[in-house]
Parts: C-alpha cells; sequence; structure tokens
C-alpha cells in the first residue's frame, strides 16, 4: 500500500464528513465507508475510512481526503498526506487507488478476491501483486516475489493463484494502453476529494 507519515493517536472521523468545492463552496455530505483489506488466512490486513462518492459503469468509487488514517493490521497508525478515490469493481480481482498530486504513485492497483459489500463495509482479500504506475511513468508489477511466498505461507489455492495472475494482467494492459478508466475515468471522483480539477501524470 501507500507509504505515509506516522500518525498521534486521535479518534477516526465521525460517521459523516463533509468535502468542500473550493470553486463554489458547497458542502457536500458524504457517507462514510470502511474499507477492510486483509490476509488469507483472515488476518487483517489494511483498513481505513472512506467516504463513498457513487457509482459508475467500473463499479463503486469512494474517496479518501488528505490526512485519512489508515492501520496495516495492529500496526500504529498512519495519516496518508495525499488525497485519493479508490474503485471497487463488481466482479473482478483487483481493487484501484488513484492518489491526487504530488503523491510519487499515480494509479496503485491491489489484485485482491473480488471486493464484498456488507452495509458500509468493503472487504477483500490481499493477494499480493500490485500494478503500479508512478507519476514519472514507470508502470511495473510488484511483490511478486511475496505472491510467490504467500502461496506456500498460506496455501494459496491453484484457482486463486491462476486467478491472481491473470487478473494482474488486465489492468496492466489497460493502464499501458491508456484505457479507461485508469485515462480520465478516475478524474471526475478526485476530483471531489481535492476540490480542484486533476491533472495528468505530470502534475
Amino acid at each position: 500500500m501507500r507509504q505515509a507519515q506516522s500518525a498521534p493517536d486521535r479518534q477516526g472521523p465521525s460517521r459523516y464528513w463533509g468535502v468542500r468545492f473550493r470553486q463554489s463552496a458547497i458542502l457536500l455530505v458524504m457517507t462514510r465507508v470502511d474499507v477492510v483489506y486483509r490476509k488469507y488466512d483472515g488476518s487483517l490486513h489494511w483498513h481505513f475510512p472512506a467516504q463513498r462518492l457513487g457509482e459508475d459503469a467500473h463499479g463503486i468509487w469512494v474517496g479518501l481526503p488528505a490526512g485519512t488514517r489508515a492501520q496495516r493490521g495492529y500496526e500504529p497508525p498512519e495519516l496518508w498526506p495525499d488525497a485519493a478515490a479508490m474503485l471497487f469493481p463488481r466482479n473482478a480481482w483487483w481493487t484501484a487507488s488513484f492518489n491526487a498530486a504530488p503523491h510519487r504513485t499515480q494509479i496503485y492497483c491491489d489484485i485482491t478476491t473480488v471486493p464484498q459489500w456488507n452495509g458500509d463495509e468493503v472487504t477483500m482479500v490481499d493477494l499480493d501483486l500490485d500494478v503500479v504506475l508512478r507519476r514519472t511513468g514507470a508502470l511495473y508489477v510488484d511483490d511478486e516475489d511475496e505472491f510467490t511466498e504467500h502461496q506456500t505461507r498460506y496455501g494459496y489455492s491453484d484457482d486463486v493463484i491462476a486467478s491472481a495472475q491473470s487478473s494482474c494482467d488486465w489492468p496492466f494492459e489497460q493502464v499501458q494502453s491508456g484505457q479507461e478508466p485508469f485515462t480520465t475515468g478516475y478524474k471526475s471522483w478526485l476530483d471531489l476529494m481535492t476540490g480542484e480539477p486533476t491533472t495528468g501524470a505530470g502534475s
């Protein structure tokens, strides 16, 4: 997941948050969503609050304001300094984060099991592989060694291994070839969190 600054311990966000648009000074109230990633054995991985933004043909979108408080398992919490929009597809083995500048990673796709919604909580199993697009334009698959190691450690089934590998190819190819939702489709959702238009890789 994204690198971030350590955060002091404090109370989490309230059930509803407001996002203020700088251009129009309109206050929009959004419903809180709890995002929970787990490992294959059920242990807690990254988890953090977000704001449900809406949905489109690509899936359900949530937003993370700058300063979102996140934890990996039971490690000390962190503050993520940059705003982001996240996409949870309805029937695909990945999730995607689209980060506002100046974060060095523009797009980060986690290969996971299909996201499952239970009310205002979305959960999925992290399967190690990540598709990463840096703001410099560099694109690569990360944590392939961890994926190999965890096949033995967690006992991934053959179906899970095959699904994770094939699912990694799709977002990589979509990002590489400039296909949606990885080109412009995410920008209007990210704008809701930054209050200003999102520019491209050079921003």
